[in-house]
């Protein structure tokens, strides 16, 4: 077949900062590439072309997200094809290196790619002899290239060196090879992100400061310096990828809980978390709720603040999306989801309140600040004096932020969410900018601070 370039349609994940990729192969068939088990937008995108997925690759054992390969056999009779080496217990056409799978036209041919994990394959997609582009997942991305440390920070050294044989591999491929990568701009997978999504063989040579590294003792240095935090949540999803994760047979749905049910619930060891807005939340919510609010990034942070093995209660307003909602839980592995409660249904049944204070920058005055941005954040300007505890770090030391502090993030969503884990250890007298340091900064005239 002819291979034009509205027949590769990239599906990006804003909130995990991933791509997956549909391949019309031109005859009703398509080929996917590193699916989730969020399948909305492929599905609308394959319905809207009338394609059935006749193959679902995944490049490696995903520590993001939770495949949609299973569900796709399920659904659609797709052959799954991934690495022998990943030991998957699933029904798949379990790939080596060099290995090509006959698409009808088009060739994948499998190339062992390891370094973000040890099982890495990138997918050449060929049409006949010529190199189309390459599915590169977490091997070399737009920029960089993807973190080495999610299987222990004692085997960050060693994968980093693959990685680093596995890029000039990649870079033998001609100039003008595409480059497809799972990972990009927003992914903790990437180190760092960059904007682009999408590149090529030439691009990267040109312009990835990895690939200009001179030796690999350079570039391993450069990876691993440049690796940050990652959420808890990556550490146990590679393992359920592994063995499965479970095929929905029907669209799951969130139940309505009313006030009594919830208390129940929550008698039982229930967690609530509170998706609505952060000013709602500071007006009012339910004492030791957990402020999440509901966006791209919600799942991300569920997972990084909260156990998966817990009852989760969801505050709501009437306005949200709870197909949303539910989807991005479950897209990370959170299944036992009791349902969802109105706000104003608790309020209606006399239910208790906190509150905490939403400050515009101009009335934070000298009251100490806690910064909960990713340390690379608070390092590159932060509120002169702030103590800067990462969020993802801050359960495990509450006693460590100031007391009566003013919280502060990048815009206030992550800070309502460390105050209300604050206000649930017992801090009181918190108040959360509504902002970031950026508004302080443009409010007194002062200038921010850099370093740590």
């Amino acid at each position: 077949m002819g291979f034009a370039d509205d027949h590769l349609i990239p599906l990006v994940d804003e909130g995990l900062g991933n791509s997956a990729y549909l391949v019309d192969l031109g005859d009703g068939r398509a080929l996917v590439v590193d699916a989730s088990r969020d399948l909305r937008a492929l599905r609308t995108a394959a319905e809207r072309r009338g394609l059935s997925v006749a193959y679902a690759a995944d490049t490696h054992l995903h520590a993001d997200f939770l495949t949609g390969a299973l569900q796709l056999a399920a659904d659609d009779g797709a052959l799954v094809l991934a690495s022998a080496t990943g030991h998957r217990v699933f029904p798949h056409s379990a790939l080596a290196d060099g290995d090509e799978t006959d698409l009808g036209g088009l060739t994948l041919r499998a190339l062992a790619t390891p370094g973000h994990t040890d099982e890495h394959l990138s997918f050449l997609l060929l049409d006949g002899a010529r190199e189309l582009g390459v599915f590169t997942g977490g091997s070399l991305i737009v920029g960089s290239a993807a973190r080495t440390d999610l299987l222990g920070a004692e085997r960050a050294d060693e994968l980093a060196r693959a990685q680093y044989r596995s890029l000039r591999r990649l870079t033998r491929l001609p100039d003008t090879t595409a480059v497809w990568p799972t990972h990009g701009a927003g992914s903790f997978c990437s180190a760092p992100p960059g904007a682009e999504r999408t590149t090529t063989i030439g691009a990267q040579k040109r312009a990835n400061a990895l690939l200009a590294a001179p030796d690999e003792g350079t570039f391993v240095r450069q990876l691993l310096g440049s690796l940050g935090s990652y959420p808890a949540y990556f550490d146990r999803l590679g393992e359920i990828n592994r063995r499965g994760p479970s095929v929905l047979d029907t669209a799951p749905t969130l139940a309505a809980l009313t006030a009594a049910e919830t208390r129940q619930l929550l008698g039982r060891g229930a967690q609530i978390i509170d998706v609505r807005s952060v000013k709602d939340f500071s007006h009012g919510h339910i004492p030791g709720a957990i402020s999440i609010p509901l966006r791209d990034q919600f799942a991300t942070w569920l997972g990084w603040l909260l156990p998966d093995d817990t009852p989760l209660v969801f505050v709501t307003t009437p306005d949200q999306d709870l197909a949303e909602l539910t989807w991005q839980a479950l897209k990370i592995g959170y299944e036992r989801l009791a349902g969802h409660l109105d706000w104003t249904a608790w309020q209606a049944d006399g239910g208790k309140k906190q509150t905490i204070d939403l400050l515009t920058a101009d009335r934070i005055a000298d009251r100490p600040v806690l910064d909960i941005r990713q340390r690379a954040e608070h390092v590159a300007g932060h509120i002169p004096g702030a103590v800067g505890i990462e969020l993802g770090e801050l359960s495990a030391c509450t006693d460590e932020a100031p007391a009566g502090a003013v919280v502060a993030c990048g815009h206030g969503e992550r800070a309502m969410t460390a105050a209300s884990l604050l206000a649930r250890a017992g801090h009181d007298d918190l108040a959360v900018l509504d902002g970031g340091p950026d508004d302080w900064a443009k409010a007194t005239g002062r200038t921010l601070e850099e370093g740590a």
